[in-house]
């Protein structure tokens, strides 16, 4: 028998992909800056499937709702904002920012049925979170976003963020976290040093090598997704003899199960040497690299096709590993088990992925603290 012929008998590995989830992650979920929605207009939000509105009241206070009025349909953001509360357009009903509707002016009576849906919300890092959970459960406080100082200091420049809308389910942007071999020829990136940790809600990676745009010498950096869909990345690279530190936000909103927001923001540390015109130059330059860079993955993920049974070589990263710490979003609280801490590297000196029982040092000291 010919090697041809042997090849014909061997068995083929066929893409598999079930039917997509009837539900979206749990979790809190970025809106994009706080300060947007602090116009006193009602802003319109596609996600989890539906409608929401966004508003701020008199109180300062930003209110998230559903975005249909439940008397005839009406769209939520046709109306305006008066005091704390919402005016359809329609037929000027009245809705407040606890989901109450607190007037109808040729009504005597108002329906006790009269309500709407409160998303929960959350500023943090001059972004606002919404919280979305299929059970209706109130935000957990142990999976709170986490403080990034540097949005708060003069010392680093303000967020600069781009919105795209991607045609493919969540999912493949989230496999980013593991997918090491991609880093090579998507974006030119020569890994030495690569590590990802899965840690109760928090997913973490760890990466140290070259780059052809982003870096003139070692590119080091941290990120970490906290909860299904906050990431965050603190960078460090050498940009024309300086050191440049940045902070990269990627975050998506499911807007169905087949498309999602992605927001990819950046801010950039100031050197003090420069002044603030000088600073900004720098800074608008190396987000534009950044946006770049990231458009490279945008741009495979929207024509690529879903597969759930991944054909991986030795050489490929703990994919099936971060699946299985991706799914607790998608279980009912009761059911979730205890995510036991996981840890992988690879080492291109060595070059294959070890599974360890300690904590890297600076991962240990970064995880919780990008």
């Amino acid at each position: 028998m010919t090697a041809v012929h042997q090849l014909e008998k061997l068995p083929l590995q066929k893409i598999k992909a079930g039917p997509l989830p009837d539900r979206y992650a749990r979790g809190w979920h970025c809106l994009g800056l706080a300060k947007q929605y602090a116009d006193g207009k009602v802003h319109s939000i596609k996600a989890f499937g539906t409608k929401l509105i966004a508003f701020r009241g008199e109180d300062g206070k930003i209110s998230v709702l559903d975005g249909y009025c439940p008397h005839m349909g009406a769209d939520l953001s046709l109306g305006c904002v008066e005091g704390n509360t919402v005016t359809c357009a329609f037929h000027h009903w009245k809705w407040a920012s606890d989901g109450a509707c607190t007037e109808i002016p040729y009504a005597k009576r108002i329906p006790p049925k009269a309500r709407l849906k409160v998303w929960p919300v959350l500023e943090q890092n001059q972004l606002l979170f919404v919280w979305n959970d299929p059970e209706g459960n109130p935000p957990d406080p142990r999976v709170e976003i986490p403080r990034i100082n540097a949005c708060f200091s003069d010392q680093w420049t303000d967020w600069k963020i781009v919105n795209w809308r991607i045609a493919t389910n969540v999912r493949e942007l989230v496999d980013n976290l593991a997918d090491m071999a991609h880093f090579g020829p998507v974006h030119g990136q020569k890994i030495d040093y690569f590590a990802n940790v899965f840690d109760g809600h928090v997913g973490y990676q760890m990466a140290r090598g070259g780059h052809e745009t982003l870096s003139d010498g070692e590119l080091v950096a941290d990120d970490a997704y906290f909860g299904p869909a906050y990431h965050i990345t603190r960078m460090s690279a050498n940009v024309g003899g300086n050191v440049l530190n940045s902070i990269l936000l990627n975050c998506h909103v499911p807007i169905d199960q087949n498309n999602f927001e992605l927001r990819f923001g950046v801010i950039v540390e100031k050197n003090p040497d420069l002044s603030d015109e000088e600073n900004e130059k720098i800074a608008d330059g190396y987000i534009e690299l950044t946006q770049n860079a990231f458009r490279q993955d945008v741009e495979i993920w929207d024509s690529k096709t879903r597969v759930d049974n991944p054909l991986l070589c030795d050489g490929d990263g703990p994919v099936y590993q971060l699946r299985e710490w991706y799914s607790q979003f998608y279980t009912d609280v009761e059911n979730v088990k205890p995510v036991p801490r996981k840890i992988f590297e690879w080492r291109r000196s060595e070059g294959v992925w070890r599974q360890r029982e300690d904590m890297p040092p600076e991962a240990e000291s970064q995880l919780y603290q990008i």
